[in-house]
């Protein structure tokens, strides 16, 4: 299937801010374990791969985000996805400004 992109943000809350990296620590590792492009930012994580792995992905983070626990989590998701062909890479959107 063509490259799809989604920025995923997990915010746990009612945690202290040690709490917060913490559980945010593991949902960034969970993500990073599919091996995909994965770029982490500051208020979020943005993937490249398939649309069915990013799928399984957004699905289960937040209950990763659980497991580590987090008493309640907000999970924000943006995704590009597009009919025919490939979206644009990370690469693409952001090289001249790296």
């Amino acid at each position: 299937m063509q490259l799809t992109s989604a920025a995923i943000q997990i915010l746990p809350m009612n945690a202290d801010n040690e709490e917060v990296v913490r559980i945010v620590d593991e949902a960034i590792a969970f993500i990073k374990s599919f091996g995909l492009h994965t770029v982490v930012g500051p208020f979020e994580t943005t993937v490249e791969g398939d649309y069915d792995t990013i799928m399984k992905i957004i699905s289960e983070v937040t209950r990763i985000s659980l497991k580590a626990g987090a008493e309640e989590i907000m999970t924000y998701v943006k995704i590009c996805a597009k009919n025919d062909g490939d979206v644009m890479t990370i690469n693409e959107k952001t090289k001249k400004h790296n």
